[in-house]
């Protein structure tokens, strides 16, 4: 399913152009046969603009997780959905769950990708991880029943983050590629908010 989630809009936009023609095509034809096969073309034609041009770019977007950084929440291969609307009428949330186009900087091969954390930190917001193994912010601890376990791998901080810029971190603290390493994200690379797991069906729910 994961390739579903990452069709590009290139082979989108192909499947889309040939099932066009297909219905241009059928359309000469008046028998029964013929004008079923081209209302089932027609409305694959339709699902796919709909879809992948309208639902996908701008209002839901279906994505998988490749890795363990967000564990115990988030499990390697859960197939979420994100909402990309949401932002446009407000802001990002401290613990909400954001995915994001992480920068080539942030990447071990050097190329832009989608990566899934939580949001810890926003403008003004003093971040710190003390060598008690938790999470500081603006100098009181941070409540995380989500984490997978207290941070051993490193300390860090305190670091104030600047305007235009957000702080992330995986829940799996000591195995997440994430701000602690590569610093503060800009805003507005953030794509949507995680929503819901659909896939796996045993994990089935809504993502807090």
């Amino acid at each position: 399913m994961e390739w579903l989630a990452n069709l590009k809009i290139e082979y989108v936009l192909v499947t889309a152009a040939v099932l066009f023609v297909v219905r241009l095509w059928l359309g000469r034809y008046k028998t029964p046969l013929g004008k079923s096969a081209a209302e089932v073309v027609e409305s694959a034609l339709i699902a796919i603009v709909l879809v992948f041009l309208v639902i996908r770019p701008f209002i839901v977007q279906a994505f998988y997780i490749p890795s363990g950084s967000m564990e115990p929440t988030l499990m390697e291969r859960d197939h979420i959905l994100v909402n990309k609307f949401i932002f446009r009428f407000r802001e990002p949330r401290r613990g909400e769950i954001v995915v994001f186009r992480a920068p080539k900087s942030w990447t071990d091969d050097g190329v832009e990708r989608d990566y899934i954390k939580r949001l810890i930190g926003l403008p003004g917001d003093v971040i710190e991880v003390r060598n008690d193994g938790y999470l500081y912010r603006n100098g009181k601890r941070v409540v995380e029943p989500y984490i997978k376990e207290p941070i051993w791998s490193y300390t860090m901080g305190p670091v104030k983050v600047p305007e235009g810029k957000v702080f992330v971190l995986g829940d799996n603290r000591n195995n997440s590629n994430d701000s602690h390493k590569n610093g503060f994200l800009d805003r507005n690379r953030i794509i949507g908010k995680a929503m819901v797991t659909f896939y796996p069906f045993n994990r089935i729910g809504i993502i807090r």
